[in-house]
């Protein structure tokens, strides 16, 4: 594929997703990172420096400071929205709201984050559940790792005639390691002060017909997040049924207490063993040991890796805006490949 061929993306904000999408887009052989953009002037730029990819600041006024931190810039961040096809905001919570109508008045393509509301784009996005729906549009939000872990393991049960509703809780970590020593939680846990939590109905804006109910709790540690699901089917079905249809889902992905696989932590290690980048876990890491069926009760229970479940995501919402690709299927067999995702399975002897 031809440089002029490829979708040329920008990313606006290097932090804990931004330098993991950036690091996507550039694995790509349909994609062109074009530049990231951010107003920091610490290692985490210096990060993107090393990999050559262009640096633009997204304010104007943080081009000086980032020009004296001896920063070699390309311009601000209205210089990069004329060099790409799609803008993928991840900037801070409530930041990229303000920054839509900049995107707007370019009648630019973008991609919000799950901090942002539904209302914003008018759209939120899970490929496996709801990739045509994306396509040509002008912009999307990709849901929150949480509500995109809920969607792919209902979708996968919604998908083999077995979901009637699912309830489930959350154990939601503090905050990101990088910044665990700047605030968090100690000693304690934090209930979200409502039920249903936001990730039941924020489920409901990708797929409107799921019946689900979510409570959550944050929990002082930094590592992932982990949910108990219940769910009442439609029939009774059997262990082996149900694993089928969890494992039909190229982004579920089964491990075994069996295995070693007993915490978040020793999953974590395995990504790291298996050289994922940042040790990234892009696949719902859903023990298939623990699941239980009793009639047409089911009940099981996963691993979510905040940083980078919302990653291949962003990239198929990236084909699907452009209409580069109409096949969900295919889309996200692209991004698997590029992204090493299956490597899990395949690891485990169960690929």
């Amino acid at each position: 594929m031809t440089e002029r061929s490829r979708i040329r993306v920008g990313v606006n904000g290097y932090g804990v997703i931004g330098k993991r999408v950036a690091d996507a887009v550039a694995a790509q052989d349909d994609m062109v990172l074009s530049g990231v953009a951010d107003i920091t002037a610490d290692w985490r730029l210096k990060m993107a420096a090393r990999k050559d990819y262009a640096l633009y600041a997204s304010t104007e006024d943080r081009a000086a400071p980032m020009r004296e931190a001896g920063f070699d810039l390309n311009g601000t961040l209205d210089d990069l929205l004329g060099a790409v096809d799609v803008i993928v905001d991840c900037t801070p919570k409530k930041v990229a709201a303000k920054n839509v109508e900049i995107y707007r008045q370019k009648d630019l393509r973008f991609i919000l984050q799950g901090g942002e509301k539904h209302e914003v784009t008018g759209h939120s996005f899970v490929a496996e559940a709801n990739y045509e729906s994306a396509i040509d549009r002008k912009c999307t939000r990709v849901v929150s790792c949480n509500t995109t872990s809920t969607v792919r393991t209902l979708t996968a049960l919604k998908r083999a005639g077995l979901l009637r509703r699912a309830r489930g809780t959350l154990l939601r970590r503090a905050t990101d390691p990088w910044e665990s020593h700047l605030g968090g939680i100690m000693n304690t846990l934090v209930p979200e002060p409502e039920i249903p939590s936001h990730q039941g109905p924020d489920a409901q804006s990708v797929d409107p017909e799921l019946d689900v109910v979510t409570m959550a709790v944050k929990v002082p540690e930094t590592l992932a997040h982990l949910h108990y699901w219940s769910v009442q089917l439609t029939r009774e079905a059997s262990k082996a049924e149900l694993l089928d249809a969890f494992r039909a889902s190229s982004r579920i992905a089964l491990i075994e207490i069996g295995d070693g696989l007993s915490a978040i932590n020793a999953v974590k290690e395995m990504m790291a063993d298996l050289g994922r980048p940042h040790d990234n876990l892009y696949e719902v890491a859903l023990w298939a040991d623990m699941l239980m069926v009793q009639g047409d009760e089911l009940f099981y229970a996963y691993m979510v890796d905040n940083q980078a479940i919302v990653i291949p995501e962003t990239i198929d919402a990236i084909r699907a805006l452009t209409g580069r690709e109409h096949d969900a299927a295919r889309s996200i067999a692209a991004t698997n490949r590029a992204l090493g995702i299956g490597m899990v399975a395949d690891s485990l002897g169960r690929g």
